[in-house]
């Protein structure tokens, strides 16, 4: 058997079994090797410390197996939901060097005003998205950086985005980093009165002669009580409510306009006010209070956490226990996620989950151990940019409901392709050549040498997985180079020299790691 056909056997396999990590049904492209036909709960190891790391981080490394059994999953947990006590001092020095990501309003326009880029342009939207993926990767408070990707993708304000060309870096400081594991009713309301989703979604624009209803409706049907809860009646109200919450046109920022507000009675939902007043500001706080306390908000952001976390399919008994923990705890996020951690239900989850593109990079390069760029921003950029081929940019979904995150969204051939090609250009030092790599990456996934080439595979995967492989797996890829399990490994042959970043791309390619 030639490696090149032993690869693409193997990649037909890897093909099959993440087509049943998708579906949950069992592939049905049967392999020469007999590999693709594993459950995928069978893929990982039965490991509780490995199996929240792999769900509440971007992707196990060597440091952050060795803290977690150090510390055990209580008191990670602990020190994951208090993301301030987490020394990030390197991380945050890699993303001043994006200084435009961090800036507000008053400052992007200050940098176009000194021509530091275009005013409209992008430069700020592309610091943002490269700052995101840097966070993803290097960060070391990983369940909040987690958490800021899930908030905004529900809280969605596309970026790149023209329009929001001066204010999206704020909206990330100021509404979702600021919120990301606080109260959900702060962040709302910080959302609703932030520049950048009232001109995203129109309410910038909209007046008591002319109501806009784009915000009135995504806030109902995608950012609290979800579709099917609410009526055109309640849309239209809203949207009325909802009037003079604007832009000022000279300076970017919010500002309130009472002689754009449409007064007179509102219901919405149960939700009832005189709104006479022309600065309806305290109305329009009262509503966003009553939406974040709804009982369908809370039905609908506990589902979406468990289907983040636990499964793309979740279980109710969860979803209903998640949202009596919000409600109790006046829709504080922090003792929802430490409910979810610790329930039998996620402990049960372990292989209903499939990595999306942008934590399949993540988890690439934080597996292999490569750091950032020694200076200078080039490899850092270059990784933002190696989403762009999957669509899986942060942040840059364009409709407002965000980025899917079920398996079957990102379950095609091209996408297993697009993955499969960035673990060889990474594993090979093929491209982005700026991160800084191990001398031998050889010598830094496998320091000694195994006897046998099955010695060599098992040694591999459980750096990368933290688990060996079935036999089968095994004697796939131990034939990959013509040999079986036991054949005698030299620290000469090409499987630990020249050839041995195919290997790891193999095992990167494989359902093994597609399993969040």
């Amino acid at each position: 058997m030639t490696a090149q056909t032993s690869r693409r056997t193997l990649l037909g396999a890897a093909t099959a079994a993440g087509a049943t990590l998708a579906t949950g049904v069992p592939g049905t492209a049967a392999a020469a090797t007999g590999t693709a036909r594993a459950a995928a709960a069978d893929l990982v190891a039965v490991d509780p410390l490995l199996h929240l790391l792999r769900r509440a981080t971007y992707g196990p490394t060597p440091a952050s197996i060795a803290e977690i059994r150090s510390l055990g999953a209580a008191r990670w947990l602990d020190r994951q939901l208090n993301p301030a006590s987490i020394a990030d001092d390197a991380c945050a020095a890699l993303v001043a060097r994006f200084p435009l990501a961090g800036r507000d309003v008053t400052a992007v326009r200050a940098a176009a005003s000194a021509g530091v880029f275009k005013t409209y342009g992008w430069e700020a939207m592309f610091q943002l998205g490269t700052a995101a993926v840097t966070r993803a990767i290097w960060s070391n408070r990983q369940l909040f950086e987690a958490m800021v990707d899930f908030w905004s993708n529900h809280l969605n304000v596309t970026c790149p985005n023209g329009d929001v060309w001066d204010s999206r870096p704020d909206y990330d400081v100021t509404v979702i980093r600021r919120h990301a594991l606080g109260r959900f009713a702060d962040m709302l309301k910080a959302s609703a009165r932030h520049p950048a989703m009232l001109t995203y979604l129109d309410n910038r624009y909209s007046t008591k002669a002319k109501p806009n209803e784009n915000y009135a409706r995504e806030l109902l049907e995608l950012h609290t009580v979800g579709l099917g809860a609410h009526g055109e009646p309640d849309v239209r109200q809203a949207a009325l409510l909802l009037t003079g919450a604007t832009v000022n046109t000279k300076t970017g920022l919010y500002r309130y306009d009472p002689a754009a507000h449409a007064t007179g009675a509102i219901t919405v939902l149960g939700f009832s006010h005189p709104n006479a007043d022309p600065a309806g500001e305290p109305a329009v706080t009262a509503f966003l209070d009553y939406l974040a306390t709804h009982p369908a908000t809370a039905e609908r952001i506990a589902r979406k956490l468990c289907v983040r976390f636990v499964a793309d399919e979740p279980p109710a008994s969860l979803v209903t226990t998640l949202a009596k923990v919000y409600l109790a705890n006046g829709t504080a996020i922090a003792p929802v996620l430490r409910a979810l951690f610790t329930s039998a239900e996620f402990a049960a989850s372990a292989g209903r989950k499939q990595r999306t593109p942008l934590e399949d990079l993540a988890a690439t390069v934080r597996t292999l151990g490569f750091g950032p760029d020694a200076s200078g921003t080039a490899g850092l950029t270059s990784l933002y940019w190696a989403l762009e081929p999957s669509g899986h940019q942060p942040m840059a979904w364009a409709p407002p409901n965000g980025y899917p995150d079920v398996a079957a969204a990102w379950a095609s051939p091209s996408g297993l392709l697009t993955r499969w090609n960035l673990h060889m250009n990474l594993a090979a030092n093929w491209w982005y050549k700026q991160l800084t790599r191990p001398a031998s990456l050889r010598a830094a996934l496998v320091p000694t040498v195994p006897a046998t080439y099955g010695g060599l595979v098992d040694a591999l995967a459980l750096r990368l997985f933290g688990t060996k492989l079935a036999a089968a797996h095994t004697t796939a890829l131990a034939a990959y180079f013509g040999k079986s399990p036991g054949s005698a490994l030299k620290s000469t042959d090409p499987a630990v020299n020249a050839n041995f970043p195919y290997l790891v791309a193999l095992l990167l390619d494989s359902p093994y790691f597609l399993v969040r």
